[in-house]
């Protein structure tokens, strides 16, 4: 016989409690984030405060020796550097190039709008490893764009490849998309109505896009800006194709010593202080933009 509750109802057939519903509905993310991010990135710190002896030797303890080495060689030092000014003009570079296709995806006529996603999307079925060696093959001496320049009169134009230029250049293409397409979703949600109301109180159109569409795309820039920067800083192959010895990045410096030198310690102080320089950045740009959209809703 089922056993009933005060109130008359089977016991069987009570739902779980909210707490236990959302637990048991979190549990298989969060034990995926607890074994791929959360304890790899626990055994980073712990290296990172580990020591190398001359012989090469690991012993675990707690030193700051890799990070005083990180920011007293001037070698590193630099290379660090150079990541977030790479990484800061990949974004801002992104950024430009990518608002005139992101209103074509979210303004143009349908055809246009899916013309302009397939270019963009259909690049990201393609390895970055092809896209990089591509673009080495573009901007190499013999390349298309010295065959260009030769073409029209213009002999022994410099090579950029091995350059910051060229890491920039290939960057800013391997990571459009993730520019242009959030900023297309908060273009799409601006009402056109908004627009017509500045064009008939004498709005020009340089005054639409700074009053008007600029601040209420924020939310897409606000995705778009941090996300460019934290993948370009964190690339590896595109600084190693295209920029080589001449011109690395912190991912190339990070490979060299664990992968060349094996001084596991150092390399993962090193990816500890760009992982804390890419956060930091995020967290300031997060904060500078929510702060601007508190004002302008304020103001409205």
């Amino acid at each position: 016989m089922t056993s009933r509750t005060t109130t008359g109802v089977p016991s069987a057939s009570r739902p779980l409690p909210a707490a236990a519903t959302g637990w048991l509905l979190a549990g298989p993310s969060v034990l995926f984030l607890l074994g791929f991010f959360i304890l790899p990135a626990a055994q980073t710190l712990w290296l990172g405060v580990a020591a190398r002896t001359e012989a090469g030797v690991m012993q675990y303890g707690f030193t700051l020796e890799n990070y005083q080495r990180a920011f007293a060689t001037d070698l590193y030092w630099r290379i660090l550097l150079r990541t977030a000014r790479m990484a800061s003009l990949a974004a801002l570079a992104a950024a430009i190039v990518g608002f005139p296709l992101a209103w074509a995806v979210a303004r143009a006529a349908p055809w246009i709008s899916r013309i302009v996603t397939l270019v963009l999307v259909t690049p990201l079925l393609v390895n970055v490893v092809v896209r990089s060696y591509g673009w080495s093959a573009i901007l190499s001496r013999n390349g298309l764009i010295a065959w260009t320049l030769g073409g029209i009169g213009i002999e022994d134009a410099p090579s950029i490849l091995y350059t910051e230029a060229a890491v920039l250049i290939a960057s800013v293409h391997v990571f459009l998309p993730f520019m242009v397409l959030p900023l297309a979703g908060a273009i799409a949600r601006i009402p056109p109505a908004a627009e017509q109301a500045a064009t008939i109180a004498g709005a020009g159109p340089l005054q639409r896009f700074l009053r008007i569409v600029l601040p209420l795309s924020l939310p897409g820039l606000a995705v778009g800006l941090p996300l460019v920067f934290s993948l370009t800083a964190a690339a590896y192959v595109t600084p190693q194709i295209l920029g080589g010895n001449f011109s690395p990045l912190l991912g190339t410096l990070i490979q060299q010593q664990v992968l060349t030198l094996h001084d596991w310690p150092f390399g993962a102080a090193l990816s500890t202080l760009l992982v804390a320089m890419v956060l930091a950045v995020n967290l300031v740009f997060i904060g500078i933009v929510g702060r601007r959209l508190r004002r302008w809703t304020a103001a409205a």
